[in-house]
Protein backbone atom coordinates (compact mmCIF):
# COMPACT_ATOMS: atom_id res chain seq x y z
CA UNK A 1 0.00 0.00 0.00
CA UNK A 2 1.35 3.43 -0.92
CA UNK A 3 2.38 5.46 2.10
CA UNK A 4 2.12 9.18 2.78
CA UNK A 5 5.82 9.71 2.10
CA UNK A 6 5.57 7.96 -1.28
CA UNK A 7 2.71 10.23 -2.33
CA UNK A 8 4.68 13.40 -1.72
CA UNK A 9 3.49 16.31 0.37
CA UNK A 10 1.17 19.19 -0.49
CA UNK A 11 2.42 22.68 0.32
CA UNK A 12 -0.43 24.96 1.41
CA UNK A 13 0.82 28.53 0.96
CA UNK A 14 -1.85 31.07 1.90
CA UNK A 15 -1.60 34.77 2.68
CA UNK A 16 -4.51 36.34 4.54
CA UNK A 17 -6.54 33.14 4.87
CA UNK A 18 -6.92 30.88 7.89
CA UNK A 19 -5.30 27.55 6.90
CA UNK A 20 -6.94 25.24 9.45
CA UNK A 21 -10.17 24.64 7.54
CA UNK A 22 -8.19 23.90 4.36
CA UNK A 23 -5.97 21.44 6.22
CA UNK A 24 -9.03 19.68 7.67
CA UNK A 25 -10.59 19.33 4.22
CA UNK A 26 -7.38 17.97 2.74
CA UNK A 27 -7.24 15.47 5.61
CA UNK A 28 -10.65 14.13 4.58
CA UNK A 29 -10.09 14.24 0.80
CA UNK A 30 -6.48 13.01 0.79
CA UNK A 31 -5.74 11.13 4.02
CA UNK A 32 -2.65 9.58 2.42
CA UNK A 33 -1.05 12.95 1.60
CA UNK A 34 0.59 15.10 4.24
CA UNK A 35 -0.05 18.86 4.10
CA UNK A 36 2.74 21.28 5.00
CA UNK A 37 2.48 25.02 5.66
CA UNK A 38 6.21 25.51 5.13
CA UNK A 39 8.83 23.48 3.24
CA UNK A 40 11.46 21.61 5.20
CA UNK A 41 14.35 23.83 4.23
CA UNK A 42 14.89 25.77 1.02
CA UNK A 43 15.00 22.70 -1.25
CA UNK A 44 12.42 20.35 0.23
CA UNK A 45 12.22 17.29 -2.08
CA UNK A 46 9.07 15.99 -0.39
CA UNK A 47 6.78 18.70 -1.82
CA UNK A 48 5.07 17.50 -5.01
CA UNK A 49 2.14 19.93 -5.27
CA UNK A 50 1.55 23.50 -4.09
CA UNK A 51 -1.89 24.98 -3.37
CA UNK A 52 -1.54 28.75 -3.17
CA UNK A 53 -3.18 32.09 -2.56
CA UNK A 54 -0.74 35.02 -2.81
CA UNK A 55 2.22 32.82 -1.97
CA UNK A 56 5.45 34.34 -0.67
CA UNK A 57 7.80 35.33 -3.54
CA UNK A 58 10.44 32.73 -4.46
CA UNK A 59 8.84 30.16 -2.12
CA UNK A 60 8.15 27.68 -4.92
CA UNK A 61 11.21 28.07 -7.10
CA UNK A 62 13.45 26.07 -4.72
CA UNK A 63 11.30 22.93 -4.61
CA UNK A 64 13.06 20.39 -6.87
CA UNK A 65 10.21 17.87 -7.13
CA UNK A 66 7.28 20.27 -7.51
CA UNK A 67 4.92 18.90 -10.16
CA UNK A 68 2.17 21.56 -10.33
CA UNK A 69 0.78 24.72 -8.71
CA UNK A 70 -2.94 24.98 -7.92
CA UNK A 71 -4.49 28.44 -7.55
CA UNK A 72 -7.17 28.88 -4.89
CA UNK A 73 -8.78 31.85 -6.63
CA UNK A 74 -10.68 32.20 -9.87
CA UNK A 75 -7.91 34.48 -11.13
CA UNK A 76 -4.20 33.70 -11.24
CA UNK A 77 -2.65 37.17 -11.23
CA UNK A 78 -1.76 36.58 -7.56
CA UNK A 79 0.35 33.59 -8.65
CA UNK A 80 2.19 35.58 -11.32
CA UNK A 81 3.00 38.30 -8.77
CA UNK A 82 5.85 35.94 -7.88
CA UNK A 83 8.52 36.77 -10.49
CA UNK A 84 10.49 33.63 -9.62
CA UNK A 85 7.95 30.95 -10.51
CA UNK A 86 9.26 27.50 -11.41
CA UNK A 87 8.46 26.10 -14.85
CA UNK A 88 5.71 23.73 -13.77
CA UNK A 89 2.02 23.65 -14.78
CA UNK A 90 -0.34 26.12 -13.10
CA UNK A 91 -3.92 24.92 -12.63
CA UNK A 92 -6.90 27.29 -12.45
CA UNK A 93 -9.66 26.51 -10.02
CA UNK A 94 -12.86 25.61 -11.86
CA UNK A 95 -15.68 24.77 -9.49
CA UNK A 96 -19.43 24.61 -10.17
CA UNK A 97 -19.95 26.12 -6.72
CA UNK A 98 -17.69 29.11 -7.40
CA UNK A 99 -19.21 29.61 -10.85
CA UNK A 100 -22.74 29.53 -9.46
CA UNK A 101 -21.85 31.99 -6.71
CA UNK A 102 -20.45 34.44 -9.24
CA UNK A 103 -23.54 34.14 -11.45
CA UNK A 104 -25.74 34.75 -8.40
CA UNK A 105 -23.79 37.94 -7.72
CA UNK A 106 -23.99 39.13 -11.32
CA UNK A 107 -27.73 38.48 -11.57
CA UNK A 108 -28.32 40.17 -8.19
CA UNK A 109 -26.47 43.34 -9.16
CA UNK A 110 -27.85 43.52 -12.70
CA UNK A 111 -31.41 43.18 -11.38
CA UNK A 112 -30.77 45.68 -8.58
CA UNK A 113 -29.70 48.37 -11.04
CA UNK A 114 -32.30 47.39 -13.63
CA UNK A 115 -35.12 47.61 -11.04
CA UNK A 116 -33.80 50.90 -9.63
CA UNK A 117 -32.72 49.49 -6.29
CA UNK A 118 -30.29 52.32 -5.41
CA UNK A 119 -32.94 54.94 -6.15
CA UNK A 120 -35.63 53.27 -4.07
CA UNK A 121 -33.25 52.73 -1.13
CA UNK A 122 -32.43 56.42 -1.19
CA UNK A 123 -36.15 57.22 -1.30
CA UNK A 124 -36.78 54.95 1.67
CA UNK A 125 -34.10 56.77 3.66
CA UNK A 126 -35.86 60.05 2.84
CA UNK A 127 -39.39 58.64 3.38
CA UNK A 128 -40.24 59.41 -0.24
CA UNK A 129 -43.01 57.49 -2.05
CA UNK A 130 -42.38 57.90 -5.78
CA UNK A 131 -42.75 55.08 -8.28
CA UNK A 132 -40.82 55.48 -11.52
CA UNK A 133 -43.36 55.05 -14.36
CA UNK A 134 -40.63 54.40 -16.90
CA UNK A 135 -39.42 51.01 -15.64
CA UNK A 136 -38.31 48.94 -18.63
CA UNK A 137 -38.66 45.21 -19.12
CA UNK A 138 -35.55 43.04 -19.13
CA UNK A 139 -36.00 42.46 -22.85
CA UNK A 140 -35.37 46.18 -23.40
CA UNK A 141 -31.99 46.10 -21.66
CA UNK A 142 -28.70 44.66 -22.94
CA UNK A 143 -26.07 43.41 -20.53
CA UNK A 144 -22.53 43.45 -21.87
CA UNK A 145 -20.12 40.97 -20.29
CA UNK A 146 -16.40 41.69 -20.51
CA UNK A 147 -14.76 38.27 -20.23
CA UNK A 148 -16.36 35.16 -21.71
CA UNK A 149 -14.55 32.48 -19.73
CA UNK A 150 -16.27 29.94 -17.51
CA UNK A 151 -17.74 32.63 -15.25
CA UNK A 152 -18.84 34.96 -18.02
CA UNK A 153 -20.55 32.25 -20.05
CA UNK A 154 -22.51 30.97 -17.07
CA UNK A 155 -23.61 34.47 -16.08
CA UNK A 156 -24.70 35.12 -19.67
CA UNK A 157 -26.88 32.00 -19.70
CA UNK A 158 -28.61 32.95 -16.46
CA UNK A 159 -29.24 36.54 -17.58
CA UNK A 160 -30.80 35.28 -20.80
CA UNK A 161 -33.25 33.16 -18.79
CA UNK A 162 -34.48 36.40 -17.20
CA UNK A 163 -35.05 37.93 -20.61
CA UNK A 164 -32.03 40.24 -20.92
CA UNK A 165 -30.26 40.58 -24.22
CA UNK A 166 -26.57 39.76 -23.71
CA UNK A 167 -23.46 40.81 -25.59
CA UNK A 168 -19.91 39.79 -24.74
CA UNK A 169 -16.31 40.78 -25.37
CA UNK A 170 -13.18 38.69 -25.03
CA UNK A 171 -9.53 38.93 -26.07
CA UNK A 172 -9.91 36.14 -28.60
CA UNK A 173 -12.98 35.18 -30.62
CA UNK A 174 -15.60 33.01 -28.92
CA UNK A 175 -19.04 31.74 -29.78
CA UNK A 176 -21.62 31.61 -26.98
CA UNK A 177 -25.24 30.58 -27.53
CA UNK A 178 -27.56 33.57 -27.62
CA UNK A 179 -24.76 36.10 -27.03
CA UNK A 180 -23.62 38.74 -29.52
CA UNK A 181 -19.88 38.16 -29.31
CA UNK A 182 -17.10 40.65 -30.03
CA UNK A 183 -13.35 40.11 -29.76
CA UNK A 184 -10.05 41.92 -29.74
CA UNK A 185 -9.25 45.57 -30.21
CA UNK A 186 -11.41 45.80 -33.34
CA UNK A 187 -14.44 44.43 -31.52
CA UNK A 188 -14.19 46.57 -28.40
CA UNK A 189 -15.81 49.68 -29.87
CA UNK A 190 -18.89 47.88 -31.24
CA UNK A 191 -19.21 45.98 -27.95
CA UNK A 192 -19.14 49.18 -25.90
CA UNK A 193 -21.87 50.60 -28.12
CA UNK A 194 -24.03 47.49 -27.66
CA UNK A 195 -25.01 47.45 -23.97
CA UNK A 196 -26.63 49.35 -21.11
CA UNK A 197 -25.18 47.47 -18.13
CA UNK A 198 -21.56 46.29 -18.26
CA UNK A 199 -20.37 43.34 -16.15
CA UNK A 200 -16.59 42.92 -15.91
CA UNK A 201 -15.22 39.40 -15.33
CA UNK A 202 -11.88 39.78 -17.10
CA UNK A 203 -8.64 38.24 -15.87
CA UNK A 204 -5.96 40.70 -14.78
CA UNK A 205 -3.07 40.70 -17.24
CA UNK A 206 -0.66 43.41 -18.45
CA UNK A 207 -3.09 44.02 -21.34
CA UNK A 208 -6.18 44.43 -19.13
CA UNK A 209 -4.66 46.38 -16.24
CA UNK A 210 -6.50 49.74 -15.90
CA UNK A 211 -8.69 48.93 -18.91
CA UNK A 212 -11.65 50.46 -17.07
CA UNK A 213 -10.71 54.09 -17.60
CA UNK A 214 -12.27 57.31 -18.81
CA UNK A 215 -11.54 56.64 -22.47
CA UNK A 216 -13.41 53.34 -22.26
CA UNK A 217 -16.37 54.86 -20.40
CA UNK A 218 -16.62 57.62 -23.01
CA UNK A 219 -17.10 54.97 -25.72
CA UNK A 220 -19.97 53.20 -23.91
CA UNK A 221 -23.50 53.62 -25.24
CA UNK A 222 -25.51 56.49 -23.73
CA UNK A 223 -28.66 55.76 -25.75
CA UNK A 224 -30.16 52.91 -23.77
CA UNK A 225 -33.22 52.89 -21.51
CA UNK A 226 -31.04 53.57 -18.45
CA UNK A 227 -29.35 56.60 -19.96
CA UNK A 228 -25.68 56.53 -18.99
CA UNK A 229 -24.44 52.96 -18.54
CA UNK A 230 -23.99 51.00 -15.31
CA UNK A 231 -20.63 49.36 -14.51
CA UNK A 232 -20.33 46.20 -12.37
CA UNK A 233 -16.78 44.99 -11.69
CA UNK A 234 -16.51 41.57 -10.05
CA UNK A 235 -13.22 40.71 -11.75
CA UNK A 236 -10.06 42.26 -10.34
CA UNK A 237 -9.34 45.63 -8.73
CA UNK A 238 -6.34 46.11 -11.00
CA UNK A 239 -8.69 46.35 -13.99
CA UNK A 240 -10.03 49.73 -12.88
CA UNK A 241 -8.72 53.28 -12.79
CA UNK A 242 -10.53 54.35 -9.64
CA UNK A 243 -10.06 58.09 -10.08
CA UNK A 244 -11.55 57.79 -13.57
CA UNK A 245 -14.57 55.89 -12.23
CA UNK A 246 -15.33 58.64 -9.72
CA UNK A 247 -14.88 61.33 -12.37
CA UNK A 248 -17.08 59.43 -14.84
CA UNK A 249 -19.88 59.21 -12.25
CA UNK A 250 -19.67 62.94 -11.56
CA UNK A 251 -19.56 63.79 -15.27
CA UNK A 252 -22.47 61.52 -16.19
CA UNK A 253 -20.43 59.09 -18.29
CA UNK A 254 -21.61 56.39 -15.87
CA UNK A 255 -24.96 56.41 -14.07
CA UNK A 256 -23.97 53.99 -11.30
CA UNK A 257 -21.37 51.38 -10.39
CA UNK A 258 -21.08 48.25 -8.29
CA UNK A 259 -17.54 47.40 -7.21
CA UNK A 260 -16.63 44.14 -5.51
CA UNK A 261 -12.89 44.61 -6.01
CA UNK A 262 -10.43 47.44 -5.55
CA UNK A 263 -6.82 48.35 -6.27
CA UNK A 264 -6.09 48.11 -2.55
CA UNK A 265 -8.05 45.81 -0.23
CA UNK A 266 -9.52 46.26 2.29
CA UNK A 267 -10.77 49.55 0.88
CA UNK A 268 -9.38 52.57 2.73
CA UNK A 269 -11.98 53.82 5.27
CA UNK A 270 -11.42 57.33 3.88
CA UNK A 271 -12.06 56.37 0.24
CA UNK A 272 -14.70 58.55 -1.46
CA UNK A 273 -16.30 55.38 -2.81
CA UNK A 274 -17.86 54.67 0.60
CA UNK A 275 -20.09 57.72 0.60
CA UNK A 276 -20.69 58.28 -3.11
CA UNK A 277 -24.45 58.07 -3.78
CA UNK A 278 -23.98 56.26 -7.09
CA UNK A 279 -21.66 53.54 -5.78
CA UNK A 280 -22.53 50.09 -4.39
CA UNK A 281 -19.67 48.37 -2.56
CA UNK A 282 -19.29 44.71 -1.64
CA UNK A 283 -16.14 43.42 0.15
CA UNK A 284 -14.67 41.09 -2.50
CA UNK A 285 -17.58 38.77 -1.75
CA UNK A 286 -18.89 37.92 -5.21
CA UNK A 287 -17.62 34.33 -5.29
CA UNK A 288 -15.97 32.87 -2.22
CA UNK A 289 -13.46 30.02 -2.47
CA UNK A 290 -15.04 27.34 -0.27
CA UNK A 291 -12.68 24.53 0.82
CA UNK A 292 -15.30 21.77 0.69
CA UNK A 293 -16.05 22.60 -2.95
CA UNK A 294 -12.51 23.10 -4.23
CA UNK A 295 -10.29 20.54 -2.55
CA UNK A 296 -11.94 17.38 -3.92
CA UNK A 297 -11.36 18.34 -7.58
CA UNK A 298 -7.77 19.37 -6.78
CA UNK A 299 -6.96 16.07 -5.11
CA UNK A 300 -8.56 14.17 -7.99
CA UNK A 301 -6.27 16.02 -10.40
CA UNK A 302 -3.21 15.24 -8.28
CA UNK A 303 -4.10 11.55 -8.21
CA UNK A 304 -4.70 11.49 -11.97
CA UNK A 305 -1.46 13.36 -12.65
CA UNK A 306 0.49 10.85 -10.55
CA UNK A 307 -1.01 8.11 -12.74
CA UNK A 308 0.36 9.85 -15.81
CA UNK A 309 -2.84 11.60 -16.91
CA UNK A 310 -2.85 15.18 -18.19
CA UNK A 311 -3.86 18.07 -15.96
CA UNK A 312 -6.90 20.11 -16.99
CA UNK A 313 -7.82 23.80 -16.63
CA UNK A 314 -4.21 24.77 -17.20
CA UNK A 315 -3.13 28.40 -17.23
CA UNK A 316 -1.63 29.75 -20.44
CA UNK A 317 1.51 31.43 -19.11
CA UNK A 318 1.89 33.59 -22.20
CA UNK A 319 -1.69 34.88 -22.01
CA UNK A 320 -1.55 35.18 -18.21
CA UNK A 321 -4.77 33.27 -17.50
Amino acid sequence: MTGRADKGRILLALTGWEPDVWIDEFGMAAPDREVALEPDGEADPSIHYAVVWKQRPSLLSRLPNLKAIFSLGAGVDHVFADRDLPEVPIVRVVSPDLTTRMSEYVVWQVLDHHRLGPRYRAQQAGRIWDEDPGQKAARDVTVGIMGLGELGRDAAAKLQVLGFAVSGWSRTARQVDGVSCYAGAEGLGPFLASADIFVVLLPLTPETRNILDRSLFARMSKRGPLGAPVLINAGRGGLQNEADILAALDEGLLSAVTLDVFQQEPLDPHSPFWSHPKVTITPHAAAASVPSSLIGPMVAQMEAHDRGEALINLVDRKAGY
